[in-house]
């Protein structure tokens, strides 16, 4: 029997709450099931022991001290794998976590993978021509869309995408033929998630149904404006901001829910959309960036412009109020989650490792 390949996946734990580090845990229960693999796992953030710990509660010390302890663990590791595979985000982050292990690669000779994961790809690669270069130096670029595949094409970056999991064994599907004006919006509250848009949107649904709800799940610098405006400007009743939550709630929350609102200004490949087509939710979405790309527009779910809450809550009013819409889309959606299983992407990973040994 051939040796088992061994690979050592590069990422954050969910320490760093987000959807690379949610990604990471799902591709890594995937592959550990394989004979085929032998797989490690590096968290970019390590926690580090006893007393040092504390130096992590320090700003700017915990960057420097978190650095160190990466690389050194990164340096030792290395030596023992066949493949490094970084997932990776853009900007400073792609400096401190990805950029070293394709440089180590290159040091030890062992080929690389730089999973990137960042929507804001093209803004970054435009501002930081570095990150190309460094990019250059990896053995394969796979994305999880075939957006970010276009945009790296733009900067003579040759890619390949294979999608992110979705386990949908942990959502229930359930029809929703008439739907409750109960809406659901799961994004950070951060500038490019636009979570205004959805609020403006919302109070125009609310109009019409003043009995509807919204509950808007994670945290982010820009949760104290949006509460501003939702309580304040808006004069937005039944809204809850729930903060962060576990990926438990979180499944809970699709399952109470009857539509999902999204409209972020910049997006690569929402996890959120997937759960969606799991869960049986319908969903509006704003058109930017991946999403287009594993929606198709009246088919498995409704998009609009960016910025466009009046439009938005147009096509979330259609939702409630067209005969069999809802049914039409989630049917169509629940069959794409094929595309996401655990074990197809598993095997396209795989069938990569194979190609560069």
């Amino acid at each position: 029997m051939a040796k088992p390949i061994k690979v050592l996946i590069i990422a954050p734990s969910l320490d760093i709450v987000g959807g690379q580090a949610v990604q990471a845990v799902r591709l890594l229960e995937e592959l550990r099931k394989l004979p085929q693999l032998e797989v490690a796992f590096l968290p970019i953030n390590p926690r580090l022991p006893g007393a040092l710990r504390n130096l992590q509660q320090i700003k700017f010390v915990r960057t420097i001290v978190t650095e160190i302890a990466y690389i050194w663990s990164l340096l030792f590791q290395a030596r023992h794998c066949d493949i490094l595979h970084t997932f990776s985000a853009g900007y400073w982050s792609f400096l401190l976590a990805p950029a070293p292990a394709i440089l180590i690669a290159r040091l030890y000779g062992k080929p690389s993978i730089l999973n990137y994961r960042d929507g804001q790809a093209e803004d970054h690669l435009t501002r930081w021509p570095i990150a190309i270069k460094i990019m250059r130096l990896a053995t394969r670029i796979v994305p999880p869309s075939g957006f970010l595949v276009d945009v790296f094409q733009k900067f003579g970056l040759k890619a390949s995408f294979i999608y992110n999991i979705v386990d949908t064994s942990q959502y229930r599907f359930r029809e929703r033929p008439h739907p409750r004006p109960v809406f659901f919006h799961n994004r950070g509250m951060e500038l490019l998630y636009n979570v205004d848009c959805t609020l403006r949107a919302f109070a125009l649904i609310q109009q019409k149904y003043p009995e509807a709800s919204l509950r808007l799940a994670h945290d982010g610098p820009l949760r104290p404006q949006m509460e501003q405006l939702a309580f304040g400007e808006l004069k937005l009743k039944n809204v809850e901001f729930l903060g962060l939550v576990t990926q438990q709630r979180m499944r809970e929350l699709y399952a109470e829910s009857d539509v999902y609102l999204m409209s972020p200004k910049i997006d690569n490949m929402p996890a959120s959309i997937l759960e969606c087509y799991a869960s049986g939710v319908p969903f509006v979405s704003t058109a930017v960036g991946g999403v287009p790309y594993i929606v198709d527009n009246e088919r498995t779910g409704l998009l609009v412009p960016p910025g466009d809450h009046n439009e938005m809550a147009k096509q979330a009013l259609r939702l409630l109020e067209e005969p069999n819409l809802v049914t039409r889309l989630t049917q169509a959606g629940k069959l794409e989650c094929g595309k996401y299983a655990g074990a197809e992407i598993a095997a396209q990973w795989i069938r990569l490792y194979e190609s560069l040994l």
